[in-house]
């Protein structure tokens, strides 16, 4: 009888690669699933398109009359293009998206008079009770009501047979229970701050919009094979595997040829994209074997979010087709590179203005030194709540184990702009003498136009690196929801803005300089206090992390660690005095993030314990058997002389009885250790005995079993090995 392993080789290499027709110029086609501003012309009466596209540009709230016309019009839309249900479709705090669906058919109490009904009432709130979704303390199963809302700025889109509505999710009592929320008013408090800031510079600037274009690297591997694995399916990861002899070591599947079978999932997956409105642009083979990235065209931040967590969903049913699974976690393979989520952020103005990207004169020069410098600050005063944003126990295994980037948060601008600051920073203090404002404007300022086009090299170690008109939070794991790391960017950069304004003010008003004056004296300041955060070299590198402590940068290694910066009085204070959460919302999201840790570490080592008990200590044994009869063999053949002739599979024999041995006390211990931090009395507590006490056990454990799997025969090894799993046909 042939082993799962085999069974799912055969499958995998016996697959063809499945046909995708492309459905039209994508240029046609391109969001042709979403009632979007064609759409809702066509089907929405003048005074309720008037009504959403104000609530979209100006956050009006929209009339109930008018939101029974709009759901009217979307129901039509829906209709006709062969939808039967509706969903309010959410991001709870699971970091995944949810979606509860009724059908638009109802009919009389009698049962007669079958009508499709969808009023104002069922697009702009529902009641889906979703109690059993981590709300960190804020709801009780008995206070189970949730409440769904509409956003209009995230338009409806059709998902299958399904008419699917953004929705923020709150309780009862009006927290914030999803990461849309908190993410729509940061993005509202930057529009606010940087809108003030900028119009220092341009008075016809009445709105700023933060942008953001993430980049997805993710793993394919075949679905038969994934199934082999229980950590795959369970874990999203490898627990165990000895790497492959050839791994990324030749750098041949970097931007590589494209696999004919992963080629054809691209197209197909670019398809539903398109027809959904996701702007996908680049795909490419990524460094690891099987390792692959897609990315987009820069949106409005609230739509690439939606658009991220729809396109992570598209992903997996899109590989079902294809007989592939979709590895998202940060690490699923040793020996690799992991895969990262950049976040690539910036400011736009209703003027078209990208507020990082240097200008063609003095004035705009000066306004992106000032977004530029900023945000630098804002990244300085608030590092360890940015690295708190990005932490997971999955993205523990790029962050702390020094893989692109480090824990440690850096700012990466280049050489060019290190040298305009430390320029900028050597000019006097207090008034500006006639030749100081001429060489400022001149000489400073001016030399930005030159570096317009790749003013900054790539540091591929820096976790947040300046890349010529965008900020890049290279840091954000593969698995993240980017509302977390969004969030926290834009409120911590509003913050600053606002800081910065009354900064100037004061200097204009109680010291009598004039804007432009007031302007570079409080930049440089932030110049003078903000280099330590500012680094070009290695982050890899064991100088760096001497160098960061010395700085006084936090090297918060793993997510308990990382945590607790999101519940210090610094963070209760920004988020609340930025109306972006309150101490209860913060406080909860700190809770569900330490109980996901403890629970993930909890999973992977149960799984592991199990893999080693039923899978790789019981097949160790069958192979020593094997041995065993062998020696048995060779001692009736050759007498007292044996040995000679059996050596070799002695000291086999020897081998997997010591490592089998190891498994087993490890195995225990790791489970002593796991009833010992499930026994704690605080979340603090238990997470901190996962970390400390039973994660190190995995790597213990691991180093027997791939010790065990290099030794016994591989046509009975139960799981499939990594030359197997990353090497697509």
């Amino acid at each position: 009888m042939a082993s799962i392993r085999f069974e799912a080789l055969k499958s995998a290499n016996s697959r063809n690669p499945i046909v995708v027709e492309e459905l039209d110029r994508k240029s046609k086609i391109f969001g042709s699933n979403v009632f979007n501003d064609k759409a809702m012309r066509q089907f929405l009466t003048p005074e309720a398109y008037k009504a959403v596209k104000s609530a979209m540009d100006h956050g009006t709230k929209i009339d109930r009359k008018f939101a029974d016309y709009v759901a009217m019009g979307m129901k039509e839309w829906a209709l006709s293009k062969g939808v039967t249900h509706y969903t309010h479709w959410f991001q709870p705090l699971t970091g995944t998206t949810a979606e509860k669906h009724d059908a638009f058919f109802e009919t009389s109490f009698d049962g007669t008079d079958p009508v499709e009904k969808f009023g104002g009432t069922q697009l702009v709130q529902q009641e889906p009770d979703a109690s059993s979704f981590p709300n960190g303390g804020i709801r009780n199963t008995f206070e189970a009501r949730g409440y769904t809302a509409w956003d209009p700025t995230s338009p409806a889109f059709i998902f299958g047979t399904t008419l699917c509505i953004p929705t923020i999710f709150v309780s009862y009592t009006g927290e914030a229970l999803d990461n849309k929320a908190p993410l729509l008013r940061a993005l509202s408090a930057i529009d606010a701050h940087a809108t003030e800031v900028a119009r220092y510079f341009d008075k016809n600037i009445k709105k700023v919009t933060p942008t953001l274009g993430w980049e997805q690297e993710y793993f394919l591997i075949d679905s038969a094979l994934a199934t082999s694995r229980p950590d795959i399916l369970q874990t999203g990861r490898t627990m165990l595997g000895h790497v492959s002899a050839k791994g990324q070591q030749l750098e041949d599947h970097y931007f590589g040829s494209i696999p004919t079978r992963v080629l054809n999932y691209m197209r197909d997956l670019e398809n539903e994209c398109m027809l959904l409105g996701i702007p996908v642009k680049t795909r490419h083979n990524e460094v690891a074997p099987n390792q692959f990235e897609l990315a987009p065209i820069f949106e409005e931040t609230n739509l690439a979010v939606d658009h991220n967590s729809l396109l992570m969903d598209v992903m997996q049913k899109v590989a079902e087709r294809h007989h592939f699974k979709v590895l998202f976690h940060e690490k699923p393979f040793k020996g690799v590179n992991g895969s990262g989520k950049h976040n690539n952020w910036s400011l736009a103005t209703d003027t078209g203005i990208n507020l990082l990207s240097p200008g063609k004169t003095p004035m705009s020069n000066l306004m992106f030194l000032t977004f530029f410098i900023s945000t630098i600050k804002a990244v300085y005063t608030y590092e360890e709540l940015l690295r708190a944003a990005i932490a997971s126990a999955s993205n523990d295994h790029r962050l702390g184990a020094n893989e692109a980037p480090p824990a440690i948060i850096s700012i990466f601008i280049g050489q060019q702009l290190t040298k305009v600051l430390e320029e900028l920073e050597g000019v006097s203090t207090g008034k500006l003498s006639p030749e100081e404002k001429t060489d400022l404007k001149l000489n400073v300022v001016g030399k930005i136009p030159d570096l317009l086009l790749d003013n900054t090299d790539r540091n591929r170690t820096s976790p947040f690196a300046f890349t010529g008109n965008k900020f890049e939070f290279r840091a954000v794991g593969s698995t993240a929801n980017c509302a977390n790391s969004m969030t926290t960017l834009n409120t911590i950069v509003a913050k600053q803005l606002k800081d910065f304004k009354a900064a100037v003010d004061a200097l204009i008003e109680n010291k009598g300089l004039k804007k432009d004056e007031a302007i570079f004296n409080v930049l440089r300041e932030y110049i003078k206090e903000t280099k330590n955060i500012l680094f070009e070299g290695d982050g890899y590198s064991d100088e760096w992390e001497q160098e960061a402590a010395k700085r006084g940068l936090s090297n918060h290694k793993t997510t308990p660690e990382a945590l607790k910066a999101k519940v210090s009085a610094k963070s209760f204070e920004l988020f609340q005095e930025m109306e972006v959460m309150n101490h209860t919302e913060v406080e909860s999201r700190y809770e569900i993030e330490m109980e996901e840790y403890i629970k993930k570490i909890q999973i992977e080592g149960r799984v592991l314990g199990d893999m080693i008990r039923n899978h790789v200590i019981p097949t160790a044994i069958k192979y020593q058997n094997l041995l065993i009869d062998n020696v048995k063999g060779l001692k009736e053949i050759f007498g007292s002389d044996y040995e000679t002739y059996a050596k070799e599979q002695l000291i086999i024999l020897k081998k997997i009885s010591s490592h089998i041995t190891e498994l087993n006390a490890n195995v225990h211990a790791m489970i002593d250790a796991r009833k010992k931090a499930n026994a704690m009395d605080s979340l603090e507590a238990s997470a901190s005995a996962y970390c400390n006490e039973v994660k190190p056990y995995f790597d213990t454990i691991r180093y027997y079993a791939d010790k065990l799997e290099l030794e016994v025969d591989n046509e009975i090894w139960p799981l499939t090995k990594y030359r197997e799993l990353l090497f697509t046909r």
